[in-house]
Protein backbone atom coordinates (compact mmCIF):
# COMPACT_ATOMS: atom_id res chain seq x y z
CA UNK A 1 0.00 0.00 0.00
CA UNK A 2 1.07 3.72 -0.73
CA UNK A 3 3.15 5.70 2.12
CA UNK A 4 3.27 9.02 1.96
CA UNK A 5 5.81 11.50 4.21
CA UNK A 6 3.47 14.13 4.82
CA UNK A 7 -0.06 14.87 5.15
CA UNK A 8 -2.09 18.14 4.94
CA UNK A 9 -5.40 19.04 5.66
CA UNK A 10 -6.87 22.51 4.06
CA UNK A 11 -10.08 23.55 5.63
CA UNK A 12 -11.60 25.59 2.49
CA UNK A 13 -13.62 28.21 2.73
CA UNK A 14 -16.94 29.65 -0.01
CA UNK A 15 -16.80 33.32 1.32
CA UNK A 16 -16.76 35.85 -1.42
CA UNK A 17 -13.71 37.98 0.72
CA UNK A 18 -10.39 37.35 -1.32
CA UNK A 19 -8.58 36.26 1.99
CA UNK A 20 -12.04 34.67 4.19
CA UNK A 21 -11.25 33.62 7.90
CA UNK A 22 -12.42 30.07 7.60
CA UNK A 23 -9.05 28.93 5.41
CA UNK A 24 -6.52 27.13 7.62
CA UNK A 25 -3.59 24.97 6.40
CA UNK A 26 -1.76 22.69 8.36
CA UNK A 27 0.68 19.83 8.17
CA UNK A 28 2.04 17.04 9.93
CA UNK A 29 5.47 14.78 8.90
CA UNK A 30 7.13 11.65 9.99
CA UNK A 31 7.53 13.38 13.44
CA UNK A 32 6.57 15.66 15.68
CA UNK A 33 3.18 17.61 16.08
CA UNK A 34 0.79 18.85 13.16
CA UNK A 35 2.28 22.56 12.45
CA UNK A 36 -0.04 25.71 10.77
CA UNK A 37 0.82 27.21 7.88
CA UNK A 38 0.00 31.05 8.67
CA UNK A 39 1.09 33.15 5.60
CA UNK A 40 0.76 36.79 6.74
CA UNK A 41 -1.60 38.07 5.37
CA UNK A 42 -4.66 35.25 5.68
CA UNK A 43 -4.85 32.58 2.87
CA UNK A 44 -6.62 32.90 -0.27
CA UNK A 45 -7.72 30.88 -2.32
CA UNK A 46 -5.44 31.24 -5.35
CA UNK A 47 -2.36 30.97 -2.52
CA UNK A 48 -3.73 27.90 -1.59
CA UNK A 49 -3.85 26.81 -5.61
CA UNK A 50 -0.25 28.29 -6.05
CA UNK A 51 1.44 26.51 -3.07
CA UNK A 52 -0.17 23.08 -4.47
CA UNK A 53 1.83 23.70 -7.61
CA UNK A 54 4.69 24.50 -5.47
CA UNK A 55 4.25 20.56 -3.97
CA UNK A 56 3.79 19.30 -7.22
CA UNK A 57 6.90 20.98 -8.69
CA UNK A 58 8.67 19.84 -5.39
CA UNK A 59 6.93 15.99 -5.86
CA UNK A 60 6.91 15.67 -2.07
CA UNK A 61 5.02 12.61 -1.46
CA UNK A 62 2.26 14.71 0.68
CA UNK A 63 -1.94 13.96 0.95
CA UNK A 64 -3.62 16.25 0.75
CA UNK A 65 -7.06 16.85 2.11
CA UNK A 66 -9.51 19.25 1.18
CA UNK A 67 -12.69 19.92 3.09
CA UNK A 68 -15.08 20.35 0.48
CA UNK A 69 -17.12 18.27 -1.79
CA UNK A 70 -15.69 17.57 -4.99
CA UNK A 71 -18.63 16.32 -7.33
CA UNK A 72 -22.14 17.38 -7.41
CA UNK A 73 -24.75 14.56 -7.34
CA UNK A 74 -25.25 12.47 -10.11
CA UNK A 75 -26.48 8.78 -9.48
CA UNK A 76 -29.76 9.69 -8.30
CA UNK A 77 -30.80 11.27 -11.85
CA UNK A 78 -28.33 10.61 -14.25
CA UNK A 79 -27.02 13.79 -14.41
CA UNK A 80 -25.40 16.93 -12.15
CA UNK A 81 -28.29 19.12 -13.98
CA UNK A 82 -31.14 17.17 -15.23
CA UNK A 83 -33.17 19.31 -18.02
CA UNK A 84 -29.84 21.60 -19.31
CA UNK A 85 -28.63 20.04 -22.43
CA UNK A 86 -25.31 20.90 -21.60
CA UNK A 87 -24.92 19.22 -18.40
CA UNK A 88 -21.38 17.96 -17.63
CA UNK A 89 -20.77 14.09 -17.94
CA UNK A 90 -18.14 14.10 -15.00
CA UNK A 91 -16.65 15.04 -12.36
CA UNK A 92 -13.82 16.25 -14.60
CA UNK A 93 -15.99 18.29 -16.68
CA UNK A 94 -18.02 19.78 -14.06
CA UNK A 95 -14.74 21.17 -12.94
CA UNK A 96 -14.03 22.58 -15.90
CA UNK A 97 -17.93 23.95 -16.32
CA UNK A 98 -17.90 25.61 -13.38
CA UNK A 99 -15.02 27.60 -13.78
CA UNK A 100 -15.47 28.51 -17.19
CA UNK A 101 -18.80 30.02 -16.39
CA UNK A 102 -17.39 31.64 -13.16
CA UNK A 103 -14.26 33.12 -15.34
CA UNK A 104 -14.72 36.52 -14.40
CA UNK A 105 -15.37 36.08 -10.73
CA UNK A 106 -12.62 37.06 -8.51
CA UNK A 107 -10.66 35.11 -5.98
CA UNK A 108 -12.12 31.91 -7.33
CA UNK A 109 -15.60 32.35 -6.73
CA UNK A 110 -18.55 30.91 -8.43
CA UNK A 111 -21.11 33.34 -8.41
CA UNK A 112 -21.43 33.18 -11.69
CA UNK A 113 -21.98 30.14 -12.19
CA UNK A 114 -24.96 29.88 -9.50
CA UNK A 115 -26.63 32.99 -11.48
CA UNK A 116 -25.90 30.68 -14.55
CA UNK A 117 -29.88 30.55 -16.01
CA UNK A 118 -29.75 27.05 -16.13
CA UNK A 119 -27.63 26.14 -12.99
CA UNK A 120 -29.18 28.09 -10.72
CA UNK A 121 -32.63 26.59 -11.10
CA UNK A 122 -31.19 23.36 -8.91
CA UNK A 123 -29.96 25.33 -6.01
CA UNK A 124 -31.72 26.79 -2.62
CA UNK A 125 -30.15 30.19 -2.42
CA UNK A 126 -31.93 31.28 -0.04
CA UNK A 127 -35.16 31.47 2.28
CA UNK A 128 -37.13 33.08 -0.44
CA UNK A 129 -35.25 32.34 -3.64
CA UNK A 130 -35.56 28.63 -4.16
CA UNK A 131 -34.79 27.36 -7.74
CA UNK A 132 -37.75 25.32 -9.64
CA UNK A 133 -35.56 21.80 -9.78
CA UNK A 134 -34.14 21.93 -6.65
CA UNK A 135 -35.36 19.04 -4.66
CA UNK A 136 -37.53 19.85 -1.69
CA UNK A 137 -36.51 18.86 1.73
CA UNK A 138 -32.05 18.71 2.54
CA UNK A 139 -31.23 18.59 -1.32
CA UNK A 140 -30.03 16.27 -3.66
CA UNK A 141 -27.06 13.55 -2.38
CA UNK A 142 -24.06 11.93 -3.76
CA UNK A 143 -24.09 8.16 -2.96
CA UNK A 144 -21.39 8.55 -0.36
CA UNK A 145 -23.38 11.34 1.56
CA UNK A 146 -26.21 9.03 1.09
CA UNK A 147 -24.37 6.19 2.46
CA UNK A 148 -22.57 8.14 5.46
CA UNK A 149 -25.99 8.88 6.61
CA UNK A 150 -27.07 5.02 6.57
CA UNK A 151 -23.86 4.35 8.68
CA UNK A 152 -24.10 7.12 10.80
CA UNK A 153 -20.08 7.97 9.82
CA UNK A 154 -21.35 11.46 9.03
CA UNK A 155 -24.32 13.91 7.91
CA UNK A 156 -23.31 15.89 5.04
CA UNK A 157 -25.42 18.44 3.34
CA UNK A 158 -26.29 18.92 -0.23
CA UNK A 159 -24.31 20.99 -2.44
CA UNK A 160 -27.09 22.41 -3.78
CA UNK A 161 -28.74 23.62 -0.20
CA UNK A 162 -26.53 27.28 0.04
CA UNK A 163 -28.67 28.45 3.03
CA UNK A 164 -27.80 28.43 6.86
CA UNK A 165 -24.21 27.29 8.83
CA UNK A 166 -23.99 24.36 7.30
CA UNK A 167 -24.34 24.75 3.68
CA UNK A 168 -21.08 23.86 1.99
CA UNK A 169 -22.13 24.45 -1.96
CA UNK A 170 -20.35 27.07 -2.31
CA UNK A 171 -17.19 26.15 -0.63
CA UNK A 172 -17.29 22.92 -2.87
CA UNK A 173 -17.92 25.24 -6.00
CA UNK A 174 -14.70 27.14 -5.51
CA UNK A 175 -12.74 24.17 -4.71
CA UNK A 176 -14.08 22.99 -8.21
CA UNK A 177 -12.97 26.09 -9.82
CA UNK A 178 -9.20 25.12 -7.80
CA UNK A 179 -9.20 21.59 -8.74
CA UNK A 180 -9.42 22.40 -12.43
CA UNK A 181 -7.23 24.96 -12.83
CA UNK A 182 -4.58 23.07 -10.98
CA UNK A 183 -4.98 21.00 -14.37
CA UNK A 184 -3.62 17.68 -13.36
CA UNK A 185 -0.62 18.86 -11.80
CA UNK A 186 -1.63 16.59 -8.47
CA UNK A 187 -3.66 13.73 -9.26
CA UNK A 188 -7.23 13.55 -7.13
CA UNK A 189 -8.42 10.72 -5.78
CA UNK A 190 -10.63 8.74 -6.94
CA UNK A 191 -10.99 10.41 -9.95
CA UNK A 192 -7.08 9.20 -10.56
CA UNK A 193 -5.53 6.53 -9.97
CA UNK A 194 -3.05 6.41 -6.67
CA UNK A 195 0.57 7.35 -8.03
CA UNK A 196 3.67 5.31 -7.00
CA UNK A 197 4.89 8.62 -5.51
CA UNK A 198 4.51 12.53 -5.25
CA UNK A 199 1.44 14.24 -3.96
CA UNK A 200 -1.87 13.12 -4.04
CA UNK A 201 -5.61 15.47 -3.27
CA UNK A 202 -8.52 13.50 -1.23
CA UNK A 203 -11.53 14.63 -0.22
CA UNK A 204 -11.96 14.86 3.87
CA UNK A 205 -14.69 15.46 6.18
CA UNK A 206 -13.50 17.29 9.71
CA UNK A 207 -16.32 15.90 11.13
CA UNK A 208 -14.87 12.26 10.91
CA UNK A 209 -11.15 13.05 11.94
CA UNK A 210 -12.88 14.53 15.63
CA UNK A 211 -15.01 11.68 16.29
CA UNK A 212 -11.79 9.62 15.47
CA UNK A 213 -10.04 11.95 17.87
CA UNK A 214 -12.70 10.85 20.53
CA UNK A 215 -14.46 14.20 19.98
CA UNK A 216 -19.07 13.36 21.09
CA UNK A 217 -21.14 14.04 17.66
CA UNK A 218 -22.73 17.09 17.63
CA UNK A 219 -19.91 18.75 19.53
CA UNK A 220 -16.70 17.87 17.04
CA UNK A 221 -15.25 21.75 16.98
CA UNK A 222 -12.47 23.10 19.21
CA UNK A 223 -12.05 26.41 20.29
CA UNK A 224 -9.34 26.00 22.98
CA UNK A 225 -6.36 23.96 23.54
CA UNK A 226 -7.61 21.24 26.27
CA UNK A 227 -9.64 20.29 23.33
CA UNK A 228 -6.98 20.04 21.25
CA UNK A 229 -4.32 18.63 23.21
CA UNK A 230 -7.26 16.04 23.93
CA UNK A 231 -7.74 15.10 20.55
CA UNK A 232 -4.13 14.87 19.60
CA UNK A 233 -3.54 12.53 22.28
CA UNK A 234 -6.83 10.54 21.42
CA UNK A 235 -4.74 10.30 17.68
CA UNK A 236 -1.01 9.61 19.18
CA UNK A 237 0.54 12.93 17.91
CA UNK A 238 2.28 15.14 20.03
CA UNK A 239 1.15 18.37 21.18
CA UNK A 240 2.46 21.54 19.36
CA UNK A 241 3.48 24.74 20.97
CA UNK A 242 0.66 27.13 22.07
CA UNK A 243 -1.13 28.60 19.40
CA UNK A 244 -2.07 32.32 18.72
CA UNK A 245 -5.36 31.84 18.32
CA UNK A 246 -7.94 28.97 19.39
CA UNK A 247 -10.63 28.78 15.92
CA UNK A 248 -11.89 25.54 14.63
CA UNK A 249 -11.17 25.97 11.50
CA UNK A 250 -7.02 25.90 12.83
CA UNK A 251 -7.90 23.30 15.14
CA UNK A 252 -9.93 21.30 11.78
CA UNK A 253 -6.82 21.21 9.96
CA UNK A 254 -4.40 20.28 13.10
CA UNK A 255 -6.47 17.43 14.01
CA UNK A 256 -7.77 16.07 10.58
CA UNK A 257 -4.12 16.48 9.27
CA UNK A 258 -2.76 13.95 11.90
CA UNK A 259 -6.22 11.74 11.57
CA UNK A 260 -5.18 11.31 7.86
CA UNK A 261 -1.32 10.13 9.08
CA UNK A 262 -2.83 7.13 10.45
CA UNK A 263 -6.28 6.82 8.41
CA UNK A 264 -3.52 6.40 5.21
CA UNK A 265 -2.54 3.20 6.13
CA UNK A 266 -6.49 1.33 6.64
CA UNK A 267 -6.66 -0.11 3.30
CA UNK A 268 -10.30 -0.26 3.69
CA UNK A 269 -10.56 3.59 3.11
CA UNK A 270 -8.82 3.12 -0.30
CA UNK A 271 -11.26 0.68 -1.29
CA UNK A 272 -14.93 1.56 0.18
CA UNK A 273 -17.49 -1.69 -1.31
CA UNK A 274 -19.79 1.03 -2.29
CA UNK A 275 -17.24 2.72 -4.55
CA UNK A 276 -17.75 1.59 -7.96
CA UNK A 277 -15.81 2.89 -10.86
CA UNK A 278 -18.54 4.69 -12.57
CA UNK A 279 -19.68 6.72 -8.88
CA UNK A 280 -15.73 7.30 -9.33
CA UNK A 281 -15.43 9.11 -12.07
CA UNK A 282 -19.18 11.01 -11.97
CA UNK A 283 -19.36 11.60 -8.09
CA UNK A 284 -16.27 10.61 -6.18
CA UNK A 285 -15.73 9.86 -2.87
CA UNK A 286 -14.89 11.03 1.14
CA UNK A 287 -11.88 9.40 1.91
CA UNK A 288 -12.74 7.85 5.39
CA UNK A 289 -15.78 6.62 4.57
CA UNK A 290 -16.21 2.83 4.14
Amino acid sequence: MRRFSHFTCVDWSGAKTERPNGIAVATIGPDGPPALHSPDPRWSREDVRDWLFQIAARKQDMLIGFDLSMSLPFQDTGSYFPEWSDSPSHAVELWQTVDRVSAADPYLNALSFLEHPQASRHFRHSRDHVGDLFTGGAGRLRVVEQYQRETRQANSASCFNLVGAAQVGKSSLTGMRMLHQLNGAIPVWPFDPVPDSGPMIVEIYTTIAALAAGRPKGKSKIRERDGLEAALKALGTPLPTKLKRYDDHSTDAMITAAWMKNASQDARLWHPPKLTDEIAQKEGWTFGVF
